[in-house]
């Protein structure tokens, strides 16, 4: 047997055991689990800080690094994350409808584990603790396969939580970590479709390109985020720049910060002197069509590549049109489908491009950064889904289950 087929094999009892726990004992092994990441805090920041050598020593960008970084906040996080997904309702409890047909059988509809969820992730090692107490809640074992750069911090938090598994009736091989980073072995996971149920991509567009490419497992696919923010010319400028300045400056690195800012002529020129000064400051790299170049002489010429590319980074590409048409044909060609955001005081424009806008997650006057499964009142999130099957938006809970139909009769026999 190959190590992934030890690792599947141990996954599916693990899974087993899973979907037949009670919500009180799934809870106490999210908090048996918060309490040993936080007794092995220290190990885990000494195998993060190798990580972040590493990552200086093999050119990854501040950005990258900022996603690798683990802090003592940013771990307190992680462990009031388990601690709030404990708290939340067990969505597979829930039956979602009930009913008497025809024929008097009382049929009902139930929200099951989905089973085996495999997560393919790059550089953030709190999506090892994320991604392992929302499959957890949800009566899923997990197998978590993340980017070769966070091997050290990965191993250190898989540890910490198994650990805290063991104190439970929870298996420890409810989650575990495939520690082969290599290219081959993460192809043959992804084909691992006798033990895996699901896969989900975590990462940026060439990951998620590469798992759509080669997985016959079924995908969710998530995250690539090219967002936009339209500046409609019956815009009210002081909202207009806060939202902009913290859709790309207070987190670049994350799928819903801001890539693109689409702008009504009318407005472009004043709009632009008055409110890119603050990027520019900041160190954000200006693209930009002709009509930009005229107006901000720091920009520099933007290419279709540009406009198309999730920079994570601090980059922003800008186009200015003539109308509202202009713009939704813009966002339409580049948009990812994650977030896209308009910002105008005119009611109906705004009733337009809520419905005109395609994607998961659609904002009037407010910042794309809020799509967060957390922020949305999820308790966490395994990612944001840019699909439409089986769902769309932050991933909370109630979307790593399925559901499965129970019939209840008296006999009845069909004619």
């Amino acid at each position: 047997m190959t190590y992934l087929e030890t690792l599947g094999m141990e996954a599916k009892k693990a899974a087993a055991v899973l979907s037949l726990l009670k919500a009180s004992e799934k809870n106490t092994a999210l908090l048996a689990m918060a309490d040993a990441v936080l007794a092995f805090q220290d190990d885990i920041m000494v195998a993060n800080q190798i990580d972040l050598e590493n990552g200086k020593e093999n050119g990854l960008t501040e950005a990258l690094l900022d996603r690798l970084a683990l802090t003592e906040k940013r771990i307190q996080g992680m462990v009031s994350g388990l601690k709030q997904i404990a708290s939340l309702e067990d969505p597979t409890l829930k039956t979602d409808r009930q009913w008497i047909n025809n024929n008097q059988l009382r049929i009902s509809r139930r929200r099951v584990p989905l089973g085996v969820i495999g997560i393919i992730y790059e550089s953030r090692p709190n999506v090892t603790v994320d991604a392992t107490a929302l499959c957890l809640k949800a009566g899923n074992a997990v197998i978590l396969r993340g980017g070769k750069e966070a091997l050290n911090s990965n191993q250190a938090i898989l540890a910490a939580l198994q650990k805290g598994l063991a104190t439970t009736n929870v298996p420890q091989t409810a989650v575990q970590l495939i520690t082969d980073p290599t290219r081959e072995l993460a192809s043959q996971f992804m084909r691992l479709n006798q033990y895996v149920d699901c896969l989900i991509p975590r990462g940026g567009a060439g990951l998620i390109q590469a798992v759509l490419n080669q997985a016959t497992i079924p995908i969710i696919e998530t995250g690539v985020g090219n967002c936009h923010l339209y500046v409609h010319e019956a815009a009210d400028f002081k909202m207009a720049r806060r939202i902009l300045d913290n859709g790309k400056l207070q987190r670049p690195s994350v799928c819903n910060a801001l890539e693109n800012l689409v702008i009504d002529r009318a407005i472009a020129k004043e709009f632009l002197e008055e409110s890119l000064q603050g990027l520019i400051e900041a160190g954000v790299a200006i693209m930009g069509d002709e009509s930009v170049l005229e107006f901000v002489p720091q920009a520099e010429l933007a290419t279709d590549l540009d406009y198309a590319t999730e920079f994570l980074d601090n980059k922003i590409a800008i186009k200015v049109v003539d109308n509202y048409a202009e713009a939704i044909a813009h966002i339409e060609k580049y948009s990812t489908g994650h977030s896209e955001a308009i910002i105008t005081q005119d009611y109906s424009i705004a009733q337009n491009f809520l419905n005109d806008i395609d994607a998961a997650c659609v904002y009037v006057n407010a910042s794309t950064r809020f799509s967060d499964g957390e922020v949305f009142g999820f308790g966490g999130e395994i990612g944001i889904s840019t699909q439409k099957l089986h769902a769309r938006g932050p991933l909370g809970l109630e979307a790593l289950t399925s559901y499965k139909y129970v019939i209840e009769g008296d006999g009845q026999i069909r004619e």
